[in-house]
């Protein structure tokens, strides 16, 4: 265990790791944002080309929009198990609606603090995974178990098929002791948070034509409009204080055990007023009692509207009823909810409750996994990372975050265990996207760590 100056001192002078950092610098300057289809193949030859020349034997398998690169480093020891590192290429957009204090596609130092699109959501995973890599064979005495990285390109639009990808290469896959998840984050408290699952998450948009045209407003007392029809649709899915009004969706969903209860209880920092500090919340939190608030955050489903449009947004007045609105929204799964199930059911309790003139149309949908942390190899990697963290670890049962674990889990039955370099501050998905020197040198030293152990 160093200190934060000691490993700040050791990420500068040590030479892989740079080396590596100039990988990141050009991975970070390539966009590859499938949402608005940029780059994904040109990023996924680069990955391809910087895994060979690191001696694994790749597969760049480009059959679907986002192409699926795996790289193989092999153990030449016999009965070697087999670690996979699952992580995406892809980023969400850095456009003009989000601030940055340098450009998001040019990697940027500053005060020990690495800056840019993808640093920490994802590519920076990568690339310091692949430096640990390289420091364990830089020792001359080989791998004592095989390593198998697999990255794909549209995690961040609910990694559109990558099921077919894994059914492709589950025979080689599926035989893995272990898979460490794509990032995870240091909490408030400094601890490391080992987290085994996530929210799943059904995405649609509703849609609502009141007339065929636009009608003047001093109608409004007589002719509902579709603006107030579809307010009133989407109220009546949801109670007052945020639990969903939903018939049939709780009879299913997976409680959680009192492990993961427990767990949850004794780790988990988020609270109402870290919420309330981190936003600064104007509106009244939804739950305050702290054991019914991690409950709904971690175990419960949840709706979001996403967005809501309607008739003029223009300068000055315009009085008018708008004939049709708009609106996008998400529900957050838990484990036993099906997206497609959910998405039915929204759609017959919006027909019970009087508003069939919604029209809702399916967009994206992932299921949620969950784990209980217990397995022994996950046990192993909280054991490595209490060496690495003087401030401790925090073992999760599952985030409240959405990513394709279900999908692989369901794929290759491998343990799932997540946990990364971000920081309370990293600022994933918005602007200044950072991760600091120190967390990016200890979660390399973590991974040298992890692929040592299997040899001893």
């Amino acid at each position: 265990m160093t200190s934060e100056k000691a490993d700040i001192q050791a990420f500068w002078s040590d030479s892989i790791v740079q080396d590596y950092l100039m990988v990141l610098r050009d991975l970070i300057a390539k966009k590859s944002i499938y949402a608005q289809g940029i780059g994904l193949l040109e990023v996924a030859h680069f990955l391809a080309e910087t895994f060979r020349k690191a001696g694994a034997q790749v597969t760049l398998d480009d059959s679907y929009t986002a192409p699926f690169v795996m790289a193989e480093f092999k153990s030449e020891q016999a009965n070697a198990k087999t670690i996979i590192f699952y992580n995406h290429y892809d980023t969400v957009p850095a456009d003009a609606d989000q601030i940055w204090t340098s450009d998001p596609f040019t990697m940027t130092i500053r005060d020990d603090i690495i800056y840019g699109r993808g640093v920490d959501d994802d590519k920076g995973h990568i690339t310091a995974r692949l430096t640990a890599m390289m420091k364990v064979l830089q020792e001359g005495q080989g791998l004592p178990v095989n390593v198998i990285f697999i990255m794909e390109g549209a995690e961040e639009s609910a990694s559109v098929d990558l099921d077919k990808y894994l059914a492709k290469y589950s025979a080689k896959l599926s035989k893995a002791d272990l898979l460490i998840w794509e990032q995870g984050n240091r909490n408030n408290l400094g601890q490391l948070e080992i987290y085994g699952g996530n929210k799943g998450i059904l995405t649609f948009d509703a849609h609502v034509k009141s007339a065929d045209l636009d009608i003047h407003s001093s109608y409004g007392g007589v002719v509902e409009s579709s603006i107030w029809y579809l307010i009133q649709a989407l109220n009546s899915l949801r109670e007052a204080e945020g639990s969903l009004l939903i018939e049939g969706l709780t009879d299913e969903l997976l409680e959680p055990n009192e492990r993961e209860m427990a767990l949850i209880q004794k780790h988990a920092q988020l609270s109402p007023e870290k919420l309330q500090a981190i936003y600064g919340l104007e509106l009244p939190i939804l739950v305050e009692e702290r054991e019914v608030f991690l409950k709904r955050f971690y175990f419960e489903p949840s709706i979001a509207i996403e967005g809501l449009w309607s008739g003029y947004q223009g300068s000055g007045v315009k009085t008018i009823l708008p004939g049709q609105a708009h609106a996008k929204l998400e529900i957050r799964l838990v484990p036993n909810l099906s997206p497609q199930d959910v998405f039915d059911k929204v759609k017959e309790q919006l027909v019970k409750n009087g508003f069939s003139q919604v029209e809702l149309t399916y967009t994206l949908g992932e299921k949620s996994y969950r784990s209980d942390m217990s397995h022994d190899a996950i046990i192993r990697v909280i054991e490595l990372a209490k060496a690495h963290y003087e401030e401790g670890v925090a073992i999760l049962p599952t985030s409240a975050g959405t990513g394709p674990m279900h999908t692989v889990f369901d794929a290759l039955g491998v343990p799932i265990a997540a946990f990364g370099m971000g920081n309370p501050n990293s600022r994933d998905h918005a602007g200044d996207e950072n991760v600091t020197v120190a967390d990016y040198y200890r979660h390399v030293k973590l991974i040298e760590e992890l692929i040592r152990s299997y040899g001893k």
